[in-house]
């Protein structure tokens, strides 16, 4: 989950800068398109004044023999602004001179960092698209496992509540017990209730049991367990030393049944127990530090 969390936070990271980068190129490719598109139709109409004025240059020449300006300046025939032309002259220009402010210094390098934007939009973009990849990937796998968990705990769970209701009276001779899920409809966050009847008393969680009920009723869920998939061998570290006489009897009896599966290695000191076994390991210490092996096998 969060993996899961933190590749979609980069995912959205990206995908916010992505956007600005794409603001950021769009608004380039409109200032060069326009400044193109002013420059194109600037340099068409001053190509097309140009000709026509050298046209018209030419005929003069020829037919007159003389240059128009000169004619124009000899006579006088060249117009003298008036006070208000001039004075919408003056206005015009600070006009002019305050559109170009506003539009600010030729930037020579707008096509360059154009080509700039669209390369970091396209490496932007791929990370973008790597990312719902794998974010996409990486979803499908979580269902995946959580369908798998869900299944093979359900069967785990119906497999040792079987062999716990087995397990149970065969240890209380008599009596029965279940496991229950506390939330079966979200099998991967769900608890487990151990439920208890002892021959002659109420039914009850595992909590409301005496002492030696309890360690009772832990031991038959772990033979339950173990009997699901029995391992080669088991070690039972004084599992007995919290059962009562009778009790420690049942166990035993239960250990020599389930010693056909598998072979079993016990720590106790309860002399019972160490009656059943087939051979019997001792550590004594007789000098400070210094451990001793006794080996006796029973026949």
């Amino acid at each position: 989950k969060a993996a899961l969390d933190a590749l979609r936070a980069t995912w959205e990271k990206a995908t916010e800068g992505l956007r600005v980068k794409e603001h950021e190129l769009r608004g380039a490719r409109a200032k060069v398109d326009e400044a193109r598109t002013q420059q194109g139709a600037l340099a068409l109409k001053v190509r097309e004044r140009e000709l026509e004025l050298d046209a018209l240059v030419d005929r003069t020449i020829d037919r007159h023999r003389v240059r128009p300006e000169e004619v124009l300046f000899d006579f006088h025939l060249l117009p003298l602004p008036t006070a208000d032309a001039l004075a919408a002259m003056d206005d015009r220009l600070v006009e002019l001179e305050r559109q170009l402010d506003q539009l600010g210094a030729i930037n020579l390098t707008a096509i360059d960092e154009c080509a700039e934007l669209e390369q970091r939009h396209d490496f932007l973009r791929t990370q973008a698209d790597d990312l719902t990849h794998a974010l996409n990937q990486l979803e499908k796998a979580i269902l995946k496992i959580n369908r798998t968990t869900k299944k093979r705990f359900q069967e785990t769970f119906d497999g040792i509540n079987e062999r716990f209701q087995q397990v149970f009276p065969r240890l209380f001779r008599g009596g029965k017990a279940w496991l229950s899920l506390t939330d079966p409809n979200d099998m991967l966050t769900t608890g487990v209730d151990i439920y208890a009847q002892p021959p002659g008393k109420k039914l009850s969680t595992v909590q409301l049991l005496s002492g030696g009920e309890q360690a009772l009723t832990a031991v038959s869920l772990l033979f339950a367990i173990f009997l699901l998939k029995p391992s080669p061998f088991c070690l039972l570290d004084e599992v007995d030393a919290p059962l009562d006489e009778s009790n420690v009897g049942r166990f035993n009896d239960m250990v020599k049944d389930v010693s056909t599966l598998s072979q079993f290695i016990v720590i106790t000191h309860n002399k019972k127990t160490m009656e059943v076994a087939d051979q019997l390991y001792g550590i004594t210490m007789e000098e400070p530090g210094i451990s001793k092996t006794v080996n006796v096998r029973i026949q």
